[in-house]
């Protein structure tokens, strides 16, 4: 693969998890099933210029965070100290599920999966979202290769 091709086929995974955020969005304001979800936002939303591995790989990361977002939830809740899921702003925990989807269901480098949860944090939230963003991925992470911190119980819940 050239160096241009390369960085096209990240531009279009990055798109691709932007649009997944946008579906999980959507999944948080309106109970629909995933299958109508992500049929929705595609008709409606959806950018007519992806190419169909796009939209695929789009549609893989929102069906699959939708699908398992109890196991996923409960990962970022053993991390996320002090803060309930339902209490974060819906950007950064849709952020955190991709996040957290593609560290356990799929062979993206976990650095990858980081930065690029970080830069979409960066457009679609605050910075001091990124932060804590960064904060959560990095222990869950360290979590899934094995090289956890004792965890500390949190006894509060904003």
């Amino acid at each position: 693969m050239t160096t241009e091709n390369h960085e096209t086929a990240q531009a279009n995974r990055h798109k691709a998890r932007e649009c997944a955020l946008q579906i999980l969005f959507a999944a948080d304001m309106v109970a629909m099933s995933s299958d109508d979800q992500i049929a929705a936002y595609w008709r409606e939303l959806g950018d007519e210029t992806l190419d169909e591995a796009t939209r695929d790989f789009g549609t893989q990361l929102a069906a699959g965070c939708l699908q398992n977002r109890d196991a996923i939830d409960e990962r970022i809740r053993l991390r996320a100290e002090h803060w309930r899921i339902e209490r974060m702003a819906i950007v950064d925990r849709n952020v955190l599920r991709l996040a957290v989807f593609e560290f356990v269901y799929m062979d993206t480098p976990n650095a990858v999966v980081i930065n690029e949860a970080l830069e979409i944090a960066r457009r679609f939230s605050t910075y001091e979202a990124t932060q804590f963003i960064n904060g959560i991925l990095d222990a869950i992470r360290q979590d899934i290769e094995g090289k956890a911190p004792e965890m500390t119980h949190a006894s509060s819940n904003p």
